[in-house]
């Protein structure tokens, strides 16, 4: 019995000793991948470094890339597009103005009554229309005749409080945010479609005439007064409601910056200089590219599985289109490399896109003592579930490095145009001038820590002198209103405004 009773235990002991050591084994392991998962973050966000020295650099690429785009035509990969917007509004405008926006599947039809210096806008009204996808993929004279019918029924439902002037032609001001080459203010030839459309037939088109046309089809008396993008739109809005707007950036889903310039700093323009001696310049920043600029392994695999290989990086880095992507892409290595969130790779972290910069940024934003929203944006949209408190802090803080990179690098490119026009320092002995940036997108609307980041930034390049002349202000749907303001101030009828005024 003894005997028994020595083995029994002997065997006892073995056994403890043996699951002892299969937990050890385990935490072994389990230690093992999480700091093999640490470092990958640590990496990552190494060579995500912005540092001001580092930003200090992208700004003057940037600089120089505006310079060699003003230029010549091909100069750089900044198109710096002229716009032949050289009268932004002053707030002295009168009358009835209209706005079409076209840049996606659904289109705005908006007006104004625009009342001068005092009364500034009146009124507004618009409405918004989805279009029907067979009209993306199907002929110009369809598109835009289902375009100008529901103009006409917008036109119609024109109330009393609008007021046109007697002798005076609707005005229109065009947003269209598609490739175009501009030839005036009021003409445009459409280099190619995006965002879904695909007109053949209206490729090649001057996108102001083809909308005329079928205005004149469906009966509506209106004139193209001005076709512009929606960062112009941005821009010429926020100058409106402030004389000190000098630039105007989309942080949106994509992301673009126009800006004024000094028409005798266009090498370029071989036309008259414009009276007001000033132009609008459409950047195209989206298509920055240096090599200052902190890419990862994951840039690279997105930029590759991109339909625009090697086009618009910079835009890939700091817009709302990829800012997520970027992270469910570290997320998969973690995963496939160190387990991250257990033996099994969730199916659902290989798919490009899942993870939206919305979710991305509900998470960042999560302040709950166990980060609740975290675990529940990883089981709602990744299926993962069961996740740690620290694995969930860990998703925050890769949130937080590349919404960090993308605010930075903004920042540095806003710096950037405020070099480019002697904005960036405090002159001695001159009068102190404000510097306005109009801001507009979702990103920098909703994103409050990528926003605040930014604005921290450059405040950062500027110094603390500098810095206290620059404003960034955000203009909401300035594109939209914008577009009619661009309408009054190219209007055919500036000798008409006195007379409105006084009626």
């Amino acid at each position: 019995m003894g005997k028994v009773a020595v083995g029994a235990t002997v065997i006892c002991a073995a056994t403890v000793c043996a699951v002892a050591a299969l937990i050890v084994r385990h935490r072994m392991k389990s230690s093992g991948r999480w700091a093999r998962a640490m470092a990958i973050l640590r990496e990552f966000e190494d060579k995500c470094g912005t540092s001001l020295g580092k930003l200090r650099q992208v700004a003057d690429a940037m600089t120089v890339e505006m310079h060699a785009g003003l230029a010549s035509e091909g100069g750089s990969k900044l198109k710096m597009l002229i716009s032949f917007v050289d009268n932004l509004p002053t707030g002295d405008e009168h009358g009835l103005f209209y706005a079409l926006d076209l840049g996606g599947t659904n289109f705005r039809v908006l007006r104004v009554q625009l009342g001068g210096r005092e009364r500034r806008v009146v009124k507004q009204e618009f409405t918004e229309v989805s279009i029907p996808q067979p009209l993306m993929v199907g002929s110009s004279d369809d598109l835009f005749d289902f375009i100008a019918a529901e103009l006409a029924k917008f036109v119609a439902t024109e109330g009393e409080e609008f007021h046109l002037a007697p002798g005076r032609q609707r005005e229109l001001g065009f947003t269209f945010s598609f490739p175009v080459k501009q030839a005036s203010i009021a003409s445009g030839t459409l280099l190619n479609w995006t965002k879904g459309f695909s007109i053949d037939d209206a490729v090649g088109q001057d996108v102001v005439a083809e909308l005329t046309k079928a205005m004149e089809r469906k009966g509506v008396d209106m004139r193209v007064a001005a076709l512009v993008n929606d960062t112009i739109g941005t821009l010429a809005g926020g100058r409106y409601f402030n004389n000190d707007v000098v630039a105007a950036v989309i942080l949106g889903t994509g992301t673009n910056a126009a800006y004024v310039e000094r028409a005798h700093a266009i090498p370029k323009w071989h036309g008259l200089l414009p009276k007001s001696g000033e132009m609008v310049i459409n950047m195209e920043w989206g298509n920055f590219r240096s090599s200052h600029l902190p890419l990862t392994e994951y840039d690279h695999s997105l930029d590759l599985e991109s339909l625009n290989v090697g086009d618009q990086i910079f835009e890939k880095i700091i817009s709302g289109m990829y800012l997520g992507d970027i992270v469910r892409r570290v997320l998969l290595k973690m995963a496939e490399e160190a387990a991250f969130f257990g033996d099994v790779v969730p199916a659902k972290l290989r798919v490009p896109f899942i993870l939206r910069t919305p979710e991305m940024s509900v998470m960042h934003h999560d302040t709950s003592s166990d980060l609740r929203v975290v675990g529940a944006k990883l089981k709602d949209i990744l299926g993962i579930t069961n996740t740690s408190l620290k694995t969930r802090r860990a998703v925050v803080e890769l949130c937080n490095i590349v919404s960090t990179r993308g605010a930075r690098l903004s920042a540095a490119g806003i710096y950037g145009i405020l070099k480019k026009l002697g904005r960036d320092v405090v002159k001695e002995g001159e009068k102190q001038q404000k510097t306005v940036i109009a801001m507009d997108g979702g990103l920098f609307e909703h994103y409050k820590k990528f926003s605040q980041c930014l604005e921290d930034s450059l405040k950062e390049l500027l110094g603390d002198e500098a810095a206290d002349n620059v404003i960034v202000e955000h203009a909401n749907d300035g594109s939209g209103i914008g577009a009619a303001l661009l309408a009054a101030s190219h209007s055919q009828y500036p000798e008409l405004e006195d007379a409105v005024q006084e009626s």
